[in-house]
């Protein structure tokens, strides 16, 4: 299969885009239990770096939106905490989310600068391995939409056990491809969501999709009540599906991806609050690491002219992580529950993840694209 016109054009019109190189001064942003102050902000097109400062109670993440598509994020900031984001961004009305689900959304909107193309790279380079990554995307989609419908009828026909088993076999597709999947914010809230990110947590009725599943299966031992909740994660993988076929995939958010996989793993995920009921977690790790290895693997020829030191390390970091999740296979092909794990094994994890977050937390860069 041949890359796709549109794809190549986005590329092109990208680059076309890019804003002058000169660092940009930081814009602040404060989220709030009540939202997000300023509640409207301004920038000009090109790269902005946002100082988000969390005065909230819990942990968030700040996101800026086109619409339903998230294009750019940062998660797991600690109440307390200021982290940045940089974001280089087109002419536009943009929306900001601001803690909480049910907070009212900021405005943010990008007025138009002078454009330059110096210091990016060629374009055509990287219509190649996005061509490459949508055809992996695209399966990944289509095994995650059949794995979920198994996984409702299992729900709606009240077989646990069945339905137990094809939990964490249906979301390792997902898994594998969230950089894409996840730029749906709507659908993202609806299937991925944690009870955490509303008020009333698990009474909320908002909380839905695979984690409000997984409460019923474990926590409850039960799937009475399940049905509408798993038709309308049936639904929104149908969805989801049927968006990812039409979508053109930004090339920042492929070479982003390939971080934002392991980065989550390390902040977050490595905590175990991710399955809190199932304890499926090392299915979740496995799949992001899985996902992020096949960007880093399409982009790899691009970024070892530039840097193969960087590429060797990187290669010997992957190794590192997948000998020690190696440790934890079951004969079944799955992995052991992740509170059979001492704090020992946790901590001998975190590190080596951490420092793969890290070194591919510069692939953007290295490739031009931030």
């Amino acid at each position: 299969m041949t890359a796709r016109r549109p794809a190549a054009l986005a590329i092109l019109l990208l680059a076309a885009g890019r804003a002058s190189a000169q660092a940009p001064e930081p814009v602040a942003v404060t989220v709030t239990d009540k939202g997000c102050e300023p509640a409207a902000l301004t920038v000009p097109a090109g790269k902005s770096v946002f100082r988000i400062s969390n005065k909230s109670r819990r942990v968030l993440e700040w996101e800026i939106l086109q619409g339903t598509m998230i294009v750019e994020e940062r998660e797991n900031i600690i109440p307390g905490f200021v982290q940045s984001l940089s974001a280089t961004l087109q002419p536009g009305s943009y929306e900001m989310t601001c803690g909480l689900l049910s907070n009212p959304k900021g405005t943010l909107t990008v007025t138009a600068a002078a454009a330059t193309t110096a210091g990016t790279p060629d374009p055509m380079a990287l219509v190649g391995p996005l061509a490459a990554y949508k055809l992996y995307v695209m399966g990944e989609v289509e095994a995650f939409h059949r794995q979920t419908a198994a996984f409702v009828a299992a729900i709606k026909a009240g077989t646990i056990a069945e339905a137990k088993a094809l939990y964490p076999v249906a979301r390792r597709h997902y898994e594998r491809i969230e950089p894409v999947a996840s730029l749906f914010n709507d659908l993202d809230k609806s299937m991925d969501v944690r009870a955490d990110d509303f008020e009333k947590k698990e009474a909320d009725p908002g909380f839905t999709g695979f984690h409000r599943l997984e409460k019923g299966l474990w926590a409850d031992n039960s799937t009475n009540g399940l049905a509408p909740h798993a038709d309308r994660l049936l639904a929104d993988a149908t969805e989801l599906k049927r968006r990812i076929a039409d979508l053109t995939i930004p090339p920042a958010k492929m070479a982003g991806g390939a971080a934002g996989l392991i980065e989550e793993v390390a902040a977050t995920k490595i905590s175990g609050e991710e399955d809190r009921y199932s304890r499926t977690d090392l299915w979740d790790f496995h799949a992001n690491v899985e996902g992020s290895r096949k960007i880093f693997d399409l982009l790899r020829p691009l970024v070892a002219a530039r840097d193969p030191d960087f590429v060797a390390r990187t290669e010997k970091n992957f190794s590192r992580v997948d000998a020690l999740l190696a440790k934890y296979r079951t004969e079944d092909g799955g992995f052991k529950p992740y509170d059979h794990l001492s704090d020992r094994d946790r901590n001998a994890l975190k590190g080596p993840i951490t420092v793969l977050a890290e070194d591919l937390s510069t692939l953007r860069g290295k490739l031009g694209l931030d």
